[in-house]
């Protein structure tokens, strides 16, 4: 099963922590079941592009000046280049996944991590963006026809998309612990520390199957903990505040969001600590996707990279409170999940 179907189920199953999350969910229920819905993208002023903007306090907006790098925009598809647009494609509908992609504030306009970093590929690139929403499995389906150039919607990096699509990699695939801010208890990388712990996780979920990999390791050595299930995001996070569950482990954007959602709340969370997507081999890692033999993935990873030296990839990142998943630099065609972990 592919490692960002999971997580995505996961992002949709994670704990909701305020009314404003709901209001988010029931705007996004509203505008699904197309699968190539136009979705309003913020219009910025040449040379600027606005991170963070109507995400209803999931962000804070932050503008950053970026120019094309004409160096690297020189090494664009003859016929992107002269169409003077970057089709940029993200999976969000039919209810997003929040802060990654989900409509905004005003009921209307596409904003999230995601689609922001797309913007800020194509300045570099010299190009107009053009935001394509969609729902996942047409998001694929637009790559393969060439509608969508690239998508900046989470992808995981694994060998067998490879065998359709290439890659730049721009954002650690880690998973997290989510935990009340008033808890002592944390991760520290090491499973050994779960045992005593009662988990909540999402069933079917790629997390799931790692907990259950650590419970089955501590119970060799005569330890355990508990790992229960919630039917919706309310339940899990009555869960959580009643210390009926001590943590929540799911994809490390939905701890991050929670925990900007709920930091004024009586019940605030916190990271207790991160664990790589792709289990204890290999760091997953999220990867801007196109057409294989595109020549896209080169441009894309040089303008990622031009980013990241230049210091709009870390404002990026901290405005969406996602800084603990930086790279230190974007690489094409990166080792992804092997194949029989794909």
């Amino acid at each position: 099963m592919p490692t960002f179907s999971l997580n995505r189920k996961a992002l949709r199953s994670g704990v909701a922590a305020t009314a404003a999350v709901a209001s988010l969910a029931a705007t996004l229920a509203a505008c699904g079941g197309d699968s190539d819905a136009a979705t309003r993208t913020r219009t910025d002023a040449a040379g600027t592009v606005t991170v963070g903007a109507l995400s209803n306090g999931a962000a804070k907006e932050t503008v950053l000046k970026v120019s094309e790098v004409k160096s690297i925009s020189d090494e664009l598809p003859k016929s992107v280049a002269e169409r003077g647009t970057l089709v940029v494609g993200i999976g969000a509908l039919p209810a997003g996944s929040p802060p990654l992609n989900f409509v905004g504030e005003d009921q209307k306009t596409l904003t999230g991590s995601e689609p922001d970093l797309g913007k800020l590929v194509a300045a570099v690139l010299g190009l107009k963006p053009v935001v394509k929403n969609s729902t996942w499995e047409n998001l694929f389906v637009g790559v393969d026809s060439g509608k969508v150039d690239v998508a900046f919607s989470n992808v995981t990096d694994t060998e067998e998309r490879k065998k359709k699509y290439e890659f730049a990699s721009y954002r650690q695939d880690n998973l997290a612990f989510e935990v009340l801010k008033k808890s002592t208890w944390n991760f520290d990388g090491d499973y050994r520390n779960l045992a005593g712990q009662t988990i909540a996780v999402g069933a079917g979920t790629n997390q799931e199957k790692i907990l259950l990999e650590w419970k089955a390791k501590l119970a060799k050595a005569g330890k355990t903990f508990t790992v229960k299930y919630y039917q919706d995001n309310n339940a899990t996070a009555l869960a959580l505040n009643s210390g009926k569950i001590d943590s929540f482990f799911g994809p490390n954007p939905a701890v991050a969001y929670r925990a900007t959602q709920n930091a004024k709340s009586p019940h605030p969370t916190r990271n207790a600590g991160q664990f790589s997507g792709a289990g204890a081999t290999i760091q997953g890692l999220i990867a801007a996707t196109a057409k294989k033999d595109s020549g896209l993935a080169k441009p894309v990873a040089d303008a990622i990279n031009h980013l990241i030296e230049n210091g709009q990839y870390a404002k990026w990142l901290a405005a969406w409170n996602l800084s603990n998943e930086a790279v230190k630099t974007s690489q094409v065609n990166p080792p992804g999940l092997p194949l029989d972990n794909s």
